[in-house]
């Protein structure tokens, strides 16, 4: 048995996975998210942790004798997030997250120093990333850096509470853009120039590396083993291909979370120069990976399920799917809620509703949300193939790949074909448990899900998507 926690942006949540890759059972609790200034989004570390205590006492309640018998802990995570903390490891303010998009003036100082940076770290430097948020709080809030004497990613602030050691994984690590990617270590001249010092970052481990072992008060908390072991695991994009087998080069999925991903792994460093894309170690060893990322995807549907006040996002969705609309009678939306990274990079872009009259009604707004998704992260498979990258075999993952609708519009948009595994949703937590087991002696995919469903795209469906796809270029509003 081992144990996958996924430190999300919405919630964190917790699988227990057995030696033939079965969810034997599962636990997520909510994080809240705070967005005090325009560009700005921040979440409380101690959030994180109150989290993940909460769904591994529900764990710990409902399967004791399946956490008796874990092996070893997997960690996944929202990346990018920076979190700083004081002499006593307590934060000195709000983390600040990956889509926050205030830190656009410091990219172009990165790219001033250093004329090679895409061949240092994998890509263009974008608002965000760890290395201009840093640069923004040393131009801007220099007396929390001079009261700083760590700074972590989200799951490796858990992983500190969890253990007292401070690590983290190459894969992660490799996306805060202060680390040389190819050599798998900090760089100095990157890490120096952005106020920081490198005795305040973590050590660094491979992904299934042992980095500690559970604190003894927890491990009785949760009645585990009090030599639990826990693995370096990755970042949520890297577990999440770990979850749905794309372990392999030219293997790769897309994700229907908060944010869209389209990830494919290459056994090439291949840095991304342009087009709000970015190349990472993966989390398999010998691999990297290449990332398109729509900023608002399954966002998008929540916000404007709460502009519709629709308490379950779930019946408004099967509402839309019985409605059975053609995109010809829906309006355009444009999904840049936060901005956008592929293939814009511009943090200032908004999101956009034309192509409005009267017939337009609630369920027309919903789809038209759905449709956006899938043409923004079909913008980023245009993006992708121009690079030269392309995945033989595209899985669907996420909370949003419930949605047969929502699968179906973006195989139609992308033209590709998508399979959607049974354990699809549970993608980067499966893959933290899978790295745990990998780290603790197993192999570290035991089986693939046997039940899987394909998406082929539709022509009509895709006829009509296209068609609307001039609309969706044109109605790109700075903010």
């Amino acid at each position: 048995m081992h144990l996958g926690i996924d430190v999300g942006t919405s919630s964190v949540k917790a699988v227990l996975v057995d030696e033939a890759d079965r969810i034997i059972a599962e636990a997520a609790h909510a994080v809240p998210i705070s967005r005090p200034r325009s560009l700005w989004s921040e979440q409380d570390p101690q959030d994180w942790w109150d989290a993940t205590c909460a769904a591994l006492d529900r764990l710990a309640a409902d399967a004791p004798q399946s956490m008796a018998a874990v092996k070893g802990i997997g960690l996944s995570g929202q990346m990018l997030g920076v979190t700083l903390l004081d002499a006593a490891d307590r934060p000195i303010r709000p983390a600040l997250l990956w889509d926050d998009g205030r830190a656009g003036d410091e990219c172009k100082l990165l790219h001033e120093r250093f004329a090679d940076f895409p061949d240092i770290v994998g890509c263009r430097a974008m608002p965000g990333f760890s290395a201009p948020k840093l640069l923004w709080l040393a131009r801007h809030e220099p007396e929390a850096l001079r009261r700083t004497r760590r700074i972590l990613l989200p799951k490796d602030y858990v992983r500190l509470q969890l253990t007292g050691d401070a690590a983290s994984d190459r894969a992660d690590s490799s996306a805060t853009l202060l680390m040389d990617t190819r050599e798998g270590d900090w760089h100095d001249g990157i890490v120096g120039f952005c106020g920081i010092e490198r005795a305040w970052l973590p050590r660094l481990a491979e992904s299934t590396d042992i980095t500690g072992v559970v604190r003894p008060d927890l491990a009785t908390r949760w009645q585990l083993d009090r030599q639990t072991p826990v693995v370096g695991g990755g970042g949520d994009n890297m577990c999440a291909g770990v979850g749905v087998g794309a372990v392999r080069a030219g293997e790769g999925y897309i994700s229907l979370g908060t944010s869209g991903v389209y990830f494919i792994a290459n056994d090439a460093f291949v840095p991304a120069r342009g087009g709000g894309m970015h190349t990472h170690r993966h989390a398999v060893s010998g691999l990297f990976a290449q990332h398109a990322v729509v900023l608002s995807a399954a966002g998008s549907l929540a916000w404007v399920a709460r502009l519709l006040g629709a308490q379950d996002v779930g019946a408004l969705i099967a509402r839309v799917e019985a409605a059975g609309l053609s995109p010809a009678e829906t309006p355009v939306f444009t999904p840049y809620l936060a901005g956008e990274r592929t293939p814009h990079d511009d943090p200032h872009l908004t999101a956009t509703f034309s192509c409005l009259t009267y017939a337009t009604g609630p369920l027309h707004l919903v789809q038209a949300v759905l449709e956006g998704v899938a043409l923004a992260l079909a913008d980023g498979h245009e993006a992708l193939r121009a690079s030269g990258a392309s995945a033989r075999r595209l899985v669907l993952t996420g909370g949003g790949s419930r949605s047969r609708r929502w699968a179906e519009l973006i195989a139609s948009a992308l033209g590709v074909p998508l399979v959607i595994h049974a354990t699809s949703r549970e993608g980067p937590a499966l893959g933290a448990a899978r790295l745990a087991r990998q780290g603790t002696g197993g192999p570290l995919i035991a089986r693939m899900s046997p039940d899987a469903r394909f998406i082929e795209p539709d022509p009509g469906l895709r006829a009509a998507l296209l068609a609307k796809r001039d609309a969706f270029r044109a109605h790109l509003q700075p903010g």
